[in-house]
């Protein structure tokens, strides 16, 4: 039996009266909708309800479900403790979302897609916000998920406000409730297709309802400011949510949503794989604006197989074309950084640049052979980070010798990922930064994020950051993230350098 239903819904407290004494009037056309939600729901009489929620524990590289028979919650932190709710989980549901997970997920999933970022190890190490955790006790096969690392039972509001309004009109339900990663949108699809598998195999009556509010930036005057990417993120989120042509969540890239600072696109990402293969009929109810913060509430009536809507595959079936036509351009510094992680994680072959003869990188530029300067490989792999090792001062005969052997290091030895699988290199973007020496700065004010990368030193400790990153918008955020990479302290006094970068694509 496929899931039931979906539901795409915000949370803002604001919409309780309990919390917005008054206020919530001013929404209420996202009141009208959240009603209309709660009686389809009640309709479709659902033995359990899941509900993906940003606010659950969170982890780096782990989507966590909430373990027990039941748990507690209400809105004290938003004054409103009269707002509670008792939850009993569906307990079974749950041990099998977990054994599927354990077994590697269903027969679509690939061990390698899930080596992106976070800590890893036995010791669930965390990291700055204390809401990460690594991959703690997993083997290489099991897919990311489970009930480990419990560390707030209580329900949080992400889940409380649709049950606001579910438990006003239905209650003969259990409750699946599953927190969010740091892993890429792919994970976040397949993570849904898993629990489409345990509803297949349990045989529930299941509704899912991916909790999320939009933008939180769409107004000057709201509580996050404005940024012009929020109303860009709430239009083109909600046109393709209230079209159902959910291959298109994947074109939302991290550094635009970041900015946009949008609340709940994994959570639909989830529930779009949920839905897998399946026809859906989907209706945008409402969006609204109003506080400065998007909240947009859709409809998703499931129907039977559509095999046009597997839409993962497709994307990856695209992802990989359009990798493999770029590879054709890359330059002879990113061609020869490939060429050597390739080498070494494909046959174990480390080369130096006096065996590149009769090989297809015999007869590279000059100035790789004839110059000497640090070099930095960076990897990605869907959009996100999967390795970056580089020099700061040549440490090698030539340039090519630098990035032969900073290639093999940014796949195999940066502390912050697994080891690059061979399954994985079809799926890797690869840049080279040639550096520039650099030079002392008396002051930030010498810094530009666009033009100059950052050096910091506090005794021992030294850190670096390239120019030019997304995300990194502004001088005293990239100083402050080259201090994290070093483990400087903050208040602790640096010196500062600068340096320029070739960087070759």
């Amino acid at each position: 039996m496929p899931i039931l239903g979906a539901f795409m819904v915000p949370h803002p407290p604001i919409i309780l009266p309990e919390v917005g004494r008054g206020e919530e009037k001013k929404i209420s056309n996202v009141t009208e909708a959240y009603e209309k939600v709660a009686d389809e729901i009640a309709s479709l009489k659902p033995e359990t309800i899941i509900i993906s929620s940003p606010h659950s524990v969170m982890y780096a590289d782990y989507f966590h479900i909430s373990p027990g028979k039941n748990a507690y919650g209400d809105m004290g932190r938003f004054q409103a403790e009269e707002v509670s709710f008792d939850a009993e989980y569906d307990e079974e549901f749950v041990k099998k979302i977990s054994r599927i997970a354990e077994m590697g997920g269903p027969d679509f999933y690939e061990k390698s897609d899930r080596t992106k970022m976070g800590q890893s190890g036995p010791d669930f190490h965390e990291k700055s916000n204390g809401n990460q955790k690594g991959q703690g006790g997993l083997s290489i096969h099991e897919f990311p998920a489970g009930t480990l690392g419990e560390r707030d039972p209580s329900l949080d509001h992400g889940t409380l406000i649709p049950l606001y309004f579910i438990c006003k009109k239905y209650t003969d339900f259990k409750l699946v409730r599953i927190g969010l990663s740091g892993l890429p949108l792919a994970l976040h699809y397949q993570m849904g297709q898993i629990i489409q598998k345990a509803v297949e195999e349990t045989g529930r009556r299941v509704v899912y309802v991916a909790s999320g509010d939009l933008a939180h930036k769409m107004k000057e005057e709201g509580p996050y400011g404005f940024a012009p990417e929020a109303p860009e993120y709430d239009k083109r989120i909600m046109e393709v949510c209230g079209s159902g042509e959910f291959k298109n969540l994947f074109d939302f890239d991290e550094s635009f949503c970041e900015k946009a600072a949008e609340c709940g696109h994994k959570s639909f990402v989830m529930m779009a794989g949920a839905l897998d293969g399946l026809s859906v009929k989907a209706k945008a109810l409402v969006h609204e604006a109003t506080f400065g913060v998007g909240y947009g509430i859709c409809t998703f009536e499931v129907g039977g197989p559509d095999d046009s809507r597997h839409f993962l595959d497709e994307w990856r079936k695209e992802k990989l074309s359009e990798l493999r036509e770029r590879q054709k351009d890359e330059d002879p510094y990113v061609s020869l950084a490939r060429f050597s992680l390739e080498s070494y994680i494909s046959a174990g072959k480390t080369y130096h640049v006096k065996d590149l003869r009769g090989t297809y990188y015999e007869n590279l530029p000059q100035e790789m052979l004839t110059q000497t300067a640090g070099a930095f490989v960076s990897i990605h792999k869907n959009g996100a980070l999967r390795g970056c090792i580089g020099t700061i001062l040549p440490t090698c005969e030539c340039v090519a010798e630098e990035i032969l052997q900073n290639a093999i290091s940014a796949a195999t030895n940066d502390p912050r990922f697994p080891m690059i699988t061979r399954e994985e290199l079809p799926w890797l973007e690869i840049s080279v930064d040639v550096l520039d020496k650099p030079e002392p700065i008396s002051s930030p004010d010498d810094l530009d994020v666009k033009r100059y990368g950052v050096i910091v030193t506090s005794g021992h400790k030294r850190g670096l950051l390239l120019p030019n990153l997304d995300g990194v918008d502004d001088v005293i955020q990239q100083i402050n993230i080259a201090c994290q990479k070093a483990g400087i302290p903050k208040g602790e006094e640096i010196s500062l350098e600068r340096f320029e970068v070739v960087r070759h694509l």
